[in-house]
């Protein structure tokens, strides 16, 4: 194990005063490649390597916390996964990308065509859809614990792979089992965790003096906000009353509840809303209350003191809410919250005050509710499932989000949008038949559903080449589901004029685990399938296994 290091930087530090600090976490050969890219970063922060990993990691970290301070950490994988749920500092996660994947499986095609991928199982969701799109021969694993780990490279092994591309862990697991590991992570991707470790750090370490100007419509570089009003794209009459909506809810500081299909946009509101109110420069704190287990749901939302149950830190932790102090709290799927907590969250909003789990001392907090479900709440209250005097406490201000199939002209720009994200310089446009295919389809999934195919369409074009336009042809064999003749219904109404989720098919118990399987437990994979947020998928496997 390399050697823990032996710099320190306390706040008490003149050049600690002017930049903030970062402490960078890893083992393996991901260390490296961190050690590289560090050195374009050292003007503009104080950025200490961590060699250690795991329960390791964590010890050392929180050792060092007691008489040291960092403002954010970054971290990778299953070790960044760890660390994330065990330390009380701001962790970023380096990101996979569609491209690093692209990149590392061509090193890996130049070796043998025999190739095993092994990443940890909150990276590259999209890997079941690229595998099916391009028609290749991979075998995948994922993997939480280092033992996991180590089972899958040495199960693919076994099996005649003769090379793994895959996380630090898993190409070093791999080269030890003797077959050449192939690192996903490119030095593009770590600069991309750097960048969003500063814009939190700025404003962790000094955010007096980091607030955006007030005119911006873009998010400002604020904890948890990645998005501003000019994100929400289309000039239909439909769009153009949700950016009015968004700017008129951003005046006031009351309640808010954003309702809306399954991938219409409902958090991107919520952040385009914070980002023009006079909180902007505070924290942005979203949570989903659906994919939460209820047991963990209350402490991480409210906190508890020390001593409150078994394993509970030292100190106590803060919740969420507090977390939130003088920001916004997001409150994602609310219609999937315990009755229970429902109670708990109505004093909150009545008398501005959060009690943590075993405390008796009543905490203040100054903070902005921002709730958003596709539930037909209504029709939750009237079943006894959702509190009354909470929907109505938490309905102060509404905004309806439209189905992208009720502001279809805004689809050419959205499609094209997505897909310059990916490619800027290379993209061409859609011709008039590929659009005409476009318009067909139902988007059951809404903006979602058609981001995620648009990054589908950036890997094919990156692998196969950009046709000059985009034309139908091209369309169905990235797209094979294009061409298939529409079954899912349009949206349901609340009887009120606002409408809910579209109908969409739900599979049976035995389809929902098929597709698990085949998708290796996959959960995100399948609900980019299915068209569908990852909490309805969540909601459908609990409710097929009661």
């Amino acid at each position: 194990m390399p050697s823990t290091p032996t710099r320190r930087y306390n706040r008490t530090d003149a050049d600690a005063e002017r930049k903030p600090v970062i402490w960078t976490v890893s083992v393996s050969r991901l260390s490296g490649l961190l050690n590289d890219v560090t050195p374009e970063y050292d003007d503009r922060a104080l950025i200490e390597p961590i060699n250690l990993g795991f329960e390791e990691a964590v010890r050392h970290v929180r050792r060092r916390l007691q008489s040291e301070d960092c403002d954010v950490l970054i971290a990778a994988g299953s070790n960044g996964a760890y660390l994330k749920n065990r330390v009380d500092k701001p962790v970023v996660l380096v990101r996979l990308s569609g491209f690093d994947l692209m990149q590392a499986l061509a090193r890996a095609r130049k070796l043998s065509p025999r190739i095993g991928l092994v990443t940890h199982a909150s990276d590259l969701p999209e890997f079941v859809e690229f595998q099916r799109g391009f028609g290749l021969s991979i075998e995948q694993r994922t993997f939480v614990t280092a033992e996991d780990a180590r089972s899958s490279v040495a199960e693919l092994v076994a099996q005649g792979v003769k090379v793994i591309v895959g996380t630090g862990l898993a190409t070093e697991l791999a080269e030890q089992a003797g077959v050449p590991g192939i690192l996903l992570y490119s030095a593009e991707t770590i600069r991309a965790a750097f960048d969003s470790a500063l814009d939190i750090a700025r404003v962790v370490h000094n955010p007096q003096h980091y607030t955006a100007p007030r005119a911006s419509r873009r998010a400002p570089a604020t904890p948890g906000l990645r998005y501003g009003l000019d994100d929400l794209l289309g000039d239909s009459a439909a769009m153009q009353q949700v950016r009015a909506a968004v700017q008129r809810c951003a005046s006031s500081d009351a309640t808010l509840l954003i309702t809306g299909a399954t991938g219409t946009g409902k958090e991107l509101v919520a952040q385009a809303v914070h980002a023009g109110s006079t909180r902007r420069a505070q924290p942005f704190v979203a949570v989903n209350c659906g994919a939460i287990a209820e047991s963990l749901l209350e402490s991480e939302l409210f906190g508890y003191d020390e001593g409150a149950f078994t394993g509970s830190r030292r100190g106590g932790r803060a919740g969420l809410i507090e977390a939130a102090q003088n920001g916004s709290l997001f409150l994602d799927e609310i219609g999937e919250m315990p009755l229970a907590l429902q109670t708990r969250l109505l004093r909150v909003l009545e008398e501005r005050q959060v009690l943590r789990v075993g405390s008796s001392r009543p905490l203040p907090v100054d903070i902005r509710v921002i709730a958003a479900t596709h539930c037909d709440l209504p029709a939750r209250v009237a079943s006894k499932q959702f509190r009354a005097d909470l929907f109505f406490r938490l309905n102060v201000l509404h905004i309806d989000l439209p189905n992208l199939a009720e502001h279809p002209q805004d689809l050419p720009l959205l499609a094209q949008s997505f897909l310059q994200r990916g490619s800027p310089a290379a993209a061409p446009a859609f011709a008039a038949d590929a659009l005409r295919l476009l318009r067909r389809h139902p988007w059951p999934g809404n903006v979602r559903e058609l981001r995620n195919l648009m990054e589908r369409l950036n890997l094919q074009g990156k692998i196969d080449g950009w046709p000059h336009k985009i034309d139908a042809a091209w369309l169905k064999r990235a797209a094979p589901e294009l061409d298939a003749p529409a079954s899912t219904p349009g949206p349901a109404s609340n009887g009120n004029g606002s409408t809910f989720d579209p109908v969409i098919a739900r599979p049976s118990r035995t389809e929902l685990k098929r597709r698990l399987g085949k998708a290796r437990g996959n959960r995100r994979a399948v609900a980019a399938q299915l068209g569908v947020s990852r909490t309805t998928l969540w909601r459908w496997l609990r409710e097929a296994d009661r």
